[in-house]
């Protein structure tokens, strides 16, 4: 199942993508809350599974596919080529990081270029969606708490994210998360240890990697990150990005008013960014 939010006329609608299709959520399951906290926490996802109808070609935007979570981590230098192209040592256990909620924006919305930064960065990442309220979770059970994924580019100000002590302000600037397309549940996702993704900027391509090479899996993250935090359902995890970011390129690259960004991971689809001038 493909899980979209999706804009009719004046409001946003939660729906399913299926096979280039549009079905309203709300029109077969009235009282459907919007795809967030309480989607996943009150078993919303085994009842729209259950809607056997094909859905509707209509020209439909699709924006974020996911409301409001409390909380989106991320994690540094998890692909050991990026690691390597940055110049940092390996790290020892996962280096989590966190970016602010309202830094999300659709999966085809510009990335707007702030006043206060510059040096703004592309990073592909493969984004995990908790559909459970959990803590202290093995890694035995992780699988069993997402919801799906789908994809991030987690958009960096690099000007201020290596002159702050920290990186929280460097990656949560507005429109620094774009997500999407959709929310790909686990059974249509593949294997999750042989995932491709990439970005094109302009067409060229720039970050070529797989998820064989993240250095903590998924599993491994969900243990590390519950064990003394409580994931709520829609919490999104950012798993981190491969090598090929322009800031460590020689010479650096960086987005500038006018570039487009493409970031794919197949099978969930591609974020198309138009950057924009602030």
């Amino acid at each position: 199942m493909r899980l979209i939010r999706f804009i009719a006329g004046e409001t946003v609608r939660p729906g399913i993508w299926r096979d280039g299709r549009v079905i309203d959520i709300q029109k077969w399951l009235p009282g459907a809350p919007d795809i967030g906290e309480a989607f996943f926490r009150d078993g919303w996802m085994d009842k729209v599974a259950a809607i056997s109808d094909s859905g509707e070609r209509i020209q439909a935007r699709l924006t974020c596919p996911i409301v409001k979570p409390s909380k989106i981590i991320c994690l540094g230098k998890n692909y050991a080529e990026h690691a390597k192209e940055g110049g940092f040592d390996m790290p020892e256990r996962p280096l989590l990081f966190s970016k602010a909620p309202s830094a999300l924006t659709g999966p085809f919305d510009p990335i707007v270029l702030p006043g206060s930064s510059g040096d703004v960065d592309w990073e592909v990442e493969l984004a995990v969606v908790i559909g459970k309220e959990c803590k202290r979770v093995s890694k035995r059970r992780a699988m069993d708490v997402i919801a799906g994924f789908t994809v991030m580019n987690d958009v960096s100000g690099r000007q201020a994210q290596f002159a702050d002590s920290q990186w929280f302000r460097g990656k949560s600037f507005d429109t620094f998360a774009p997500l999407g397309p959709f929310i790909i549940t686990r059974d249509e996702i593949g294997d999750i240890g042989n995932l491709r993704l990439e970005t094109r900027v302009n067409g060229e391509l720039m970050q070529e990697g797989s998820t064989r090479d993240l250095i903590f899996d998924i599993p491994t993250l969900i243990e590390n990150i519950s064990e003394d935090m409580t994931l709520l359902p829609g919490d999104i995890i950012s798993t981190g990005t491969p090598s090929g970011v322009g800031f460590f390129r020689k010479p650096p690259i960086v987005l500038k008013a006018g570039d487009i960004v493409q970031c794919t991971i197949e099978p969930i689809g591609s974020l198309i960014n138009a950057v924009i001038a602030g």
